[in-house]
């Protein structure tokens, strides 16, 4: 502790110079939009390329992983798409003439010879070309979990037509909206922060709240400002509602779990399990809307954003 002491003592002009160095760059930076900026932009660049690297490494050694979880998806997405065995020995068992079973089979099972291009997304279809909300796939590169307010970094950036402010979603619903943007990257304020709020609604009778995350667990989520006089059910499906212009309408967030009345409140308390494992996200898609400038602008102008100009 003494040669400590004496270290310190001895190099106090110079540790008192690289202290005050740092605090200058820090007010400088923070009082300058420019430097503000710029600053974040390269740093999102560094880090997003040795993040890449490490994420190279890791991949190899998930292979195998990877590989049944792609298996598993590809299995679900065929029994969406063609009938199951169980489906076809009930037709063939139909009694029909010889010479029309097999012309009906083949009518019946016969794969359609073009298929809306479309990928199913948090339980909705949503068109993968050209519609009014674009899909840019895009890899997480580094996810974080167990902070207050937590982030991902993805491996797509402006370069890609990535900008601030979209949504993000995957397989299993909404995962968060994009913060910065670099050339090759981009960090994503996740679902799992607490500043976000997602404008939600209950699918099956269209009730309106908002999800926020409680800060502890990240598989679970609270459901705002639901009355006290709607009628809940445990299970529920809730989902993106019309009043963010973020995410399509009727992306998957998550389902009811538990709901409990406060004596001292006019809402529920609804706990919501989320639809995406945070835990092994590896593969989302950016959805740009291409109406929200033009729809935040006219709701600005006539008084209808929140505080801020920010829609939750």
């Amino acid at each position: 502790m003494r040669n400590l002491f004496l270290f310190l003592f001895r190099f106090r002009g110079a540790l008192v110079f690289g202290l005050l160095e740092v605090i200058s760059l820090y007010l400088f930076i923070t009082n300058n939009s420019y430097q503000r900026a710029a600053f974040f932009n390269s740093a999102n660049g560094y880090a997003g390329t040795v993040l890449a690297r490490r994420t190279q490494i890791t991949d190899y050694f998930r292979l195998a992983e990877t590989n049944q979880q792609l298996a598993a998806e590809n299995a679900a997405l065929r029994q969406q798409l063609y009938p199951t065995d169980t489906t076809r020995r009930e037709a063939d068992s139909v009694a029909l003439p010889p010479a029309r079973t097999d012309s009906l089979r083949r009518i019946r099972y016969q794969r359609p010879a073009s298929r809306p291009d479309t990928l199913l997304l948090g339980q909705q279809h949503l068109p993968a070309r050209d519609p009014s909300y674009p899909l840019i796939p895009a890899r997480v590169i580094n996810n974080n979990l167990y902070n207050v307010d937590n982030f991902l970094t993805l491996n797509v950036g402006s370069a890609n037509g990535v900008r601030a402010g979209l949504g993000v979603v995957a397989a299993g619903g909404v995962v968060g909206r994009v913060k910065v943007v670099s050339e090759h990257y981009a960090t994503v304020t996740s679902l799992l922060h607490s500043q976000t709020r997602i404008a939600s609604k209950i699918k099956r009778d269209g009730t309106f709240g908002t999800v926020r995350w409680l800060g502890d667990d990240p598989s679970h989520a609270l459901l705002d400002n639901v009355l006290r006089e709607t009628k809940l059910v445990q299970g529920d499906t809730v989902v993106t509602s019309s009043y963010n212009s973020v995410f399509p309408e009727g992306i998957f967030i998550g389902t009811i779990e538990s709901f409990v009345k406060e004596p001292d409140k006019n809402f529920w308390t609804v706990r919501v399990k989320l639809g995406v494992n945070f835990t092994n996200l590896t593969y989302v898609y950016v959805v740009t809307n291409r109406n929200k400038a033009e729809r935040d602008t006219l709701e600005a102008h006539t008084g209808m954003l929140p505080k801020g100009g920010k829609r939750p």
